[in-house]
């Protein structure tokens, strides 16, 4: 394709709202992946601290 000006490049040809929101929405999952992937990271681990600190505590009494 060939575009006359950035408005023709952006409303690609009646589809710009499709294209552009599918790399919208890529792009904010790509953004917020890692972020979720730490906190899930996070709540394990203090997960896995508290089941041990149990069983230490089990293991003492």
């Amino acid at each position: 394709m060939n575009w006359n000006s950035p408005a023709e490049f952006f409303a690609m040809g009646g589809y710009g709202l499709y294209v552009w929101g599918s790399f919208g929405v890529c792009a904010v999952t790509l953004a917020l992946e890692p972020l979720l992937v730490h906190l899930r990271h996070k709540a394990i681990a203090q997960r896995l601290r508290r089941t041990a600190q149990a069983d230490r505590l089990d293991q003492e009494s």
